[in-house]
């Protein structure tokens, strides 16, 4: 953050799908809380001088002011709440201040993009205590995230939720055509519910064609390097059925063969081009041409594997400004993408809220 300039950011309460049955709430849960907890040690214990946390936009501004970091929460996957929506206020107390209502995968609360690609849904949108999520939300002034959910689920939120929603990490699909991303439809919807959608680094979401070419590519590179070395390069699911031991012990092997990979790599990428920060600010330029830059920022993904050519950890993040400043944005312009659009969303939801609560 020093090295990048970056003064903020979201560190994301992450819990992938599994069952729908209380073992699996109660699992995801426990997961969820040891996540809040962890970031609350960064800022109370471990880095207490350098990193404060905050909940809404003036904490940020007092701290910014002090020269401090911040770290802000937000909740990627509403299936830790399980059945009892209780839990949606006690993850608002420990800071999160926004949440999506499902990730890769069906979740209680709504359906997730990722039916599209059999036509499989659960809930048609939203399920009834889905519904009642996106109330309490307005209620307690937390943003409603749409990145993961699916169209229809989406188009529910809007039409139910009397605040503006975000897509925490979206980008543009007719740029890139992944059901992860927003279709023109979807980014008319944002724009009139006072919304924002923050273009994400994931280089499969930025553009599918190159980012398919070079990791098969360095894949095949990886693969001859660790083979010398005893290491064999496994699917993701492969991985993700690990025990912690199993994947820590993993990631710090296949860490060493990247690292040894990495004169291959640098001359792979004169020949297969990966994709980069051009590509990803391509998507910035269309998303304000079609909506207005009032209703775009940026977002990395860094810890769910985003990360472009150029723009792959938080020291790098002025490479992503340059690049703005290339194409003709202004400084106040450029200020409205990196937070200061999403701050305005949270002033509007947490003003809401107290109106909700006079109520």
């Amino acid at each position: 953050m020093e090295m990048g300039g970056i003064d903020v950011t979201w560190l994301i309460v992450y819990t992938g799908q599994d069952e729908l049955n209380p073992a699996g709430y109660k699992k995801a849960y426990d997961n969820a809380i040891s996540k809040f907890e962890a970031i609350h040690r960064l800022t109370e214990e471990l880095a207490p001088s350098q990193i404060a946390f905050a909940t809404n936009s003036q904490e940020v501004r007092d701290l910014v002011s002090q020269g401090k970091k911040v770290a802000m929460i937000g909740v990627e996957n509403g299936y830790p709440i399980g059945t009892d929506i209780k839990n949606v206020e006690r993850f608002y107390d420990l800071g999160a201040r926004y949440m999506s209502l499902s990730h890769n995968g069906h979740s209680q609360l709504c359906d997730s993009n990722t039916g599209e690609e059999d036509d499989t849904w659960m809930h048609g949108g939203l399920s009834p205590m889905g519904k009642e999520v996106v109330k309490e939300m307005n209620r307690l002034g937390m943003m409603i995230d749409v990145s993961h959910p699916s169209k229809e689920a989406m188009r529910q939120m809007i039409e139910l939720s009397k605040a503006p929603l975000i897509a925490s990490h979206s980008s543009a699909r007719a740029l890139c055509n992944h059901s992860r991303n927003l279709d023109d439809e979807q980014l008319q919807w944002l724009k009139n519910n006072g919304g924002v959608v923050r273009t994400v680094a994931f280089t499969s979401y930025v553009n599918t064609e190159k980012h398919n070419a070079y990791s098969a590519a360095t894949k095949e590179v990886y693969n001859k390097v660790g083979e010398k070395v005893g290491f064999k390069v496994l699917e993701r699911d492969e991985v993700r059925a690990m025990d912690d031991e199993g994947r820590k012990d993993y990631y710090e092997d296949y860490r060493r063969v990247r690292k040894l990979s990495q004169p291959k790599i640098q001359k792979l990428k004169e020949e297969v081009p990966p994709v980069d920060v051009s590509d990803f600010v391509d998507h910035i330029d269309y998303l304000v041409e079609k909506i207005g830059i009032e209703h775009v920022g940026i977002s990395s993904d860094f810890d769910g594997g985003g990360g472009v050519e150029g723009w792959n950890d938080a020291s790098e993040s002025f490479n992503v400004t340059l690049e703005l400043v290339k194409r003709g944005y202004t400084e106040d312009q450029i200020a409205l993408l990196w937070g200061e659009n999403l701050l305005r969303v949270l002033d509007e939801v947490q003003a809401i809220a107290k109106v909700i609560q006079k109520s």
